[in-house]
């Protein structure tokens, strides 16, 4: 199903996006991350990664927003992304979970061929704990996620869910 939001934003409901777990796995860590891709088949990409995380020991999922189609930033001349957001526990700390979260767009073939290029899996850490990190390659908050509609949107509608 679908749904028209905005004049360039639609949300998609699609298996596991969105999603409530009723009894998550409780670890040490909250997180919340952003996924967002536009090459190939990014829908059915997402119901990937929702079973690959449900699956993995490491993380569990609490919930997950619907998809947003909205249109690129930075570099515009590429197709829509298709974006949500993700609760979850993990036992890893912040540099471990980003580890993960790199490791994994790997997997999804993800290249990094220039700044904001068309990409398979983007996830970007938006909140982990109530932490402010400040180094070179890994800044939570995320620095620019008040300024997204493929970040607030999502946000919005999964709501406060720890």
């Amino acid at each position: 199903m679908r749904r028209k939001i905005g004049k360039n934003l639609e949300l998609f409901y699609i298996n596991g996006f969105p999603f409530v777990n009723p009894k998550p796995r409780k670890m040490p860590h909250r997180v919340t991350i952003g996924v967002g891709g536009n090459l190939g088949d990014v829908r059915r990409r997402f119901k990937k990664l929702f079973f690959m995380l449900k699956s993995n020991r490491k993380v569990s999922i609490v919930s997950t927003s619907p998809i947003l189609k909205n249109p690129p930033f930075g570099y515009e001349k590429q197709p829509y992304f298709f974006n949500a957001v993700l609760h979850l526990y993990t036992e890893m700390d912040p540099e471990s979970f980003l580890e993960f979260c790199l490791k994994t767009e790997k997997r999804f073939k993800r290249l990094r061929t220039f700044k904001n290029a068309p990409r398979t899996l983007d996830m970007d850490i938006i909140f982990f704990d109530n932490k402010k990190i400040e180094k070179e390659n890994l800044k939570i908050p995320h620095p620019k996620w008040k300024e997204r509609d493929s970040v607030v949107i999502p946000l919005a509608l999964t709501g406060d869910c720890f």
